[in-house]
């Protein structure tokens, strides 16, 4: 990236227009992203053969695992293009993308096509470093922290809307006359797609009214960059050598065992809810399905939003993070042991512990990674790009380990059932947790702190 080849003194201020389209295309990558998960494991079902229903669960996690890797794979390639034409084409570029795809994986009818649409969304929704580069360039260092907020803004409102529309929005020809005997009763979770499809419009027609170049022409790279292969040689050395680097790598393996386990769950959450009452799930709908996942990220807002800051002032950073992991380890365990007829307090419950434990997380190891790399002198660019990389890694894994762990296990005899996959997601929880005992203390936030201070 060429975020900081303007100097401050260049810089040139965003539009609150800029801005606005800014998160509106980070939003949408998430919602894009969770738009599939009420409905993803429904859709399966439907198109998978009936010799091969033993395998929809590996399915699911390929689905799942597709979109996080085409991210992974493709985001070096749209950064490097945006330091040689410009941040605004490859953000509009991405949103042509979006619309076609979305609609694609709607129209599919066979896994296959599910699966290269879905991979092919996420191609090009692998410039959310654009946006952050776009940021840069339009920013001074005192603004910067504020403005960086709006991605992870976008990032909640996305996660939460998403999965609501998808589940809202599925098989309307079973809950609305006006769609029966149309596409979308053939074609039941095409609608939800085509909503995600308008919103992509909506975005491009306001990007391309209101979003200027930020990246001028004499800060572009004139000649050619190192060659995709190179690059991604360069993110496996980089992150190599982070996991070499003493206190950084703890903070990241942390990041990496939690971001894995959290994702399993992400693959097999509706592979329970789906399941019948009989067989010991829940029943439940892709609307239902939505509304959870909705919860978890309202949940998760009002943390970042609110309780965050009271919380790091009180415990620090680094006790923060093994109790946001053991906290929402609990509540990924105990998500197989609802009982249907007390499901949906039960669910809320574990909901919002996950979203709890999720919110509390996420900030509070940037934040203390970030102190980390400062105090030990690093370059944070390198060691956030590290933590990224592995970071994308293990939301590649987890769905994927997720959805093998549930087609090997959730037909056998307990313990190795149905809870199997659940368990994992403790596991994975519990070494997070553990592993972060081991942070260093640091010397704004010592080991004797009391907890009652504010």
């Amino acid at each position: 990236m060429n975020e900081t080849s303007i100097e401050p003194s260049v810089v040139r201020d965003a539009s609150k227009g800029a801005l606005l389209v800014l998160f509106l295309v980070t939003m949408i990558d998430l919602i894009g992203f969770g738009i599939v998960i009420p409905f993803l494991t429904y859709l399966v079902e439907d198109l998978t053969p009936a010799n091969q229903t033993a395998n929809i669960g590996l399915w699911v996690g390929l689905l799942m695992t597709s979109y996080s890797a085409a991210q992974f794979l493709f985001a070096p390639f749209w950064g490097s293009l945006s330091d040689r034409i410009g941040r605004r084409p490859v953000l509009m570029v991405g949103l042509v993308g979006n619309t076609v795809f979305f609609t694609m994986f709607g129209l599919a009818n066979t896994l296959i096509i599910a699966f290269i649409a879905r991979f092919l969304a996420g191609v090009f929704n692998g410039n959310i470093a654009v946006a952050r580069a776009y940021i840069g360039d339009v920013s001074t260092p005192q603004q910067l922290a504020t403005r960086m907020g709006i991605i992870g803004a976008a990032f909640g409102l996305g996660f939460t809307f998403g999965p609501f529309i998808g589940g809202e929005l599925s098989n309307p020809a079973a809950r609305w006359d006006l769609f029966q005997n149309t596409i979308f009763d053939t074609h039941p979770y095409l609608l939800p797609c085509v909503v995600a499809s308008l919103l992509s419009i909506f975005s491009l027609l306001i990007a391309f009214r209101s979003l200027p170049e930020s990246l001028p022409i004499e800060s572009r790279t004139q000649k050619n960059t190192a060659s995709w292969v190179k690059g991604m040689v360069g993110i496996m050395k980089n992150s190599a050598s982070m996991l070499k680097a003493k206190n950084i790598s703890l903070v990241i393996w942390v990041s990496m065992l939690f971001t894995f386990g959290f994702t399993i769950m992400h693959a097999v959450f509706i592979l329970y809810t789906e399941m019948s009452t009989a067989n010991g799930g829940l029943g439940f709908s892709e609307a239902d399905n939505g509304r959870v996942f909705a919860m978890i990220g309202i949940t998760g807002i009002v943390t970042q939003g609110f309780l965050i800051g009271p919380l790091s002032r009180r415990f620090g950073s680094r006790r923060l993070i093994p109790m946001a992991s053991a906290i929402t380890g609990l509540g990924l365990v105990l998500v197989p042991y609802t009982q249907a007829e007390s499901a949906w307090a039960h669910v809320l419950v574990v909901a919002i512990l996950i979203a709890i434990g999720n919110g509390i997380f996420q900030p509070s190891s940037s934040s203390f990674l970030t102190r980390i790399a400062k105090s030990n002198g690093y370059e944070l660019g390198i060691v956030m790009g590290a933590q990224e990389s592995l970071g994308a890694f293990a939301r590649i894994l987890g769905p994927l380990t997720g959805g093998l762990v549930w087609t090997l296990t959730a037909t056998g005899d307990w313990p190795f059932d149905y809870h199997t996959a659940f368990h994992l997601c403790g596991i994975m929880m519990l070494l997070a947790s553990l592993l972060a005992f081991r942070l260093p203390v640091l010397e704004e936030e010592p080991e004797n702190l009391l907890v009652g201070e504010e």
